[in-house]
């Protein structure tokens, strides 16, 4: 009997380099893969979406539909994949639902093809907008489970919510284990549990490596039917990042599975990224494995924010007090999955329970969440912090649909856009200040400039580290701190006594 062929995903041009790097990397260090990625004979290639959006425009001085476009260009026989946020789109606020359609008809228009639909909250309700709109263009409605462990997340409810998902016309189920909790077991049982259910939809597995389990996990999976499993090639992988393809394909070999991957492609891929990477190790996260995450359940991610978070605040230290208390936090928000952005969400506040004292000052988001206002959790809000949310805010909690408390925004938002120094007049340009309106004018003044590559070579980062010192050999200048407040980034100076 001949294998059975299991699809990949590739994550090196989008979740690879958001996980290792901060999103930082420049277009002009992918585009020479691009060739071999294309013919390398991946199911899909993820390339955009995500936090790769913001960071184009808030660091890389990229425009990200350009982004979009060149790889369009350069990677004609593959399908390109995206991750949207439901109704938040790219941006970290619900938009209305003519916002969303647009959205998503702009960027089919450009080049995508597979949309993964995800809801930080896993509520139906906020990803059923943006499914319809993938639908109405014709191209891969994914539906996304976000994997997460609590006292109420279940096998059955996975499987619930992939019916729930297919019912709204989702064309494929990905299981994304963002923070890489999902163990062997589990995997296959909720992938089993899908076929068994729903027979014949595809269904796409999503793991970080940061615990050390999930490659196994990929396993157990494609044993329990996965069609289809994503992973990043072996020079942008580990960590808080992927499983490497190379190990991937390697795994399944003398198995009833195979992948058809063209490993001299794979080997060129990894030999570029393995030459770009060094150029970005100044925004490299310091974790390998962490197995504590079993019980923090923190994504990779969200620990180098409140990391940094903390820094600034000259607490540092204090790290293991905050990772001890995201769990009560997230159960006292009714057990959300961690991911963008309820793990911004509920790590800032875990960040101000520990230094401000337990619930003292709740952010504007945290608040909104207790509220309603992000959809609903699995599990019941506790009271006491509901009523703390309510008296800060002066808000009622709801439990409607929270998009459809907004009026249509479209022709204001073209207003506002086109007013800008820089705006080009299309909708991507409105699109980008609806995602962001605060980094948005200072993109649009500069774009012209052309895009700016942060990473260094090694004596680029030797010559800044000598230049940064006085002639005592001591560090000189102000030191400067980014302080996230109210989901905005500030800058503060300070002068070094």
């Amino acid at each position: 009997m001949s294998p059975r062929t299991i699809g990949v995903t590739e994550l090196a041009l989008r979740d690879a380099h958001q996980s290792l790097m901060a999103t930082r990397m420049a277009l002009e260090d992918m585009v020479d893969a691009c060739e071999d990625i294309d013919k390398a004979g991946f199911w899909s290639v993820e390339c955009w979406g995500g936090a790769t959006y913001d960071a184009c425009i808030r660091f890389l001085n990229e425009d990200p539909w350009e982004r979009l476009r060149t790889f369009r260009k350069l990677m004609p026989n593959s399908r390109l994949q995206m991750l949207l946020r439901g109704q938040n789109l790219l941006g970290y606020r619900h938009y209305e639902d003519g916002v969303v359609e647009r959205f998503v008809e702009k960027s089919a228009e450009n080049g995508m093809d597979v949309f993964r639909v995800f809801d930080a909250l896993n509520d139906p309700r906020n990803m059923a907008q943006a499914m319809q709109a993938v639908k109405k263009t014709g191209k891969h409605a994914q539906g996304t489970i976000c994997y997460t462990m609590s006292p109420l997340h279940t096998t059955e409810g996975y499987i619930k919510l992939a019916g729930q998902l297919i019912d709204m016309g989702a064309e494929s189920i990905a299981l994304k284990d963002m923070a890489a909790l999902l163990q062997p077991q589990p995997a296959y049982d909720i992938v089993k549990g899908i076929k068994d259910t729903y027979g014949d939809v595809q269904v796409n597995v999503h793991c970080h490596s940061t615990t050390g389990v999930t490659l196994v996990s990929l396993m157990k999976a494609i044993e329990a039917g996965a069609d289809v499993v994503d992973t990043a090639i072996s020079s942008m992988s580990l960590g808080p990042g992927h499983n490497p393809t190379e190990s991937l394909v390697a795994m399944l070999e003398g198995t009833g599975y195979t992948t058809d991957l063209d490993m001299d492609r794979l080997l060129r891929i990894r030999d570029h990224f393995a030459k770009v990477r060094p150029k970005y190790a100044q925004f490299e996260s310091a974790t390998l494995v962490d197995t504590d995450i079993f019980s923090s359940q923190i994504p990779g991610g969200m620990l180098s924010n409140m990391e940094s978070q903390l820094k600034a605040q000259g607490a540092g230290d204090r790290i293991k007090e905050v990772m001890a208390e995201v769990p009560l936090v997230k159960a006292d928000a009714g057990h959300p999955p961690l991911v963008t952005p309820s793990s911004q969400i509920v790590g800032t506040q875990a960040v101000f329970n520990v230094l401000m004292g337990k619930y003292k000052v709740l952010t504007g988001e945290f608040a909104d969440l207790m509220l309603g206002y992000y959809g609903e959790c699995i599990g019941e809000r506790n009271p006491e912090v509901v009523e703390v949310a309510r008296a800060q805010t002066k808000k009622e909690p709801i439990t409607q649909r929270p998009a459809d408390l907004l009026e249509p925004e479209w022709d204001k938002l073209v207003a506002e856009a086109t007013a800008l120094p820089g705006n080009d007049g299309s909708d991507e340009d409105v699109l980008t200040y609806a995602m962001f309106p605060s980094v948005a004018p200072g993109f649009f003044a500069s774009r012209a400039d052309g895009p700016k590559n942060v990473g260094k070579t090694p004596e680029q980062m030797a010559k800044a580290a000598e230049s940064a010192k006085d002639a005592a050999g001591a560090v000189k200048g102000p030191i400067s701190y980014t302080v996230t407040l109210g989901g905005r980034e500030h800058s503060v100076t300070v002068e070094r006594a």
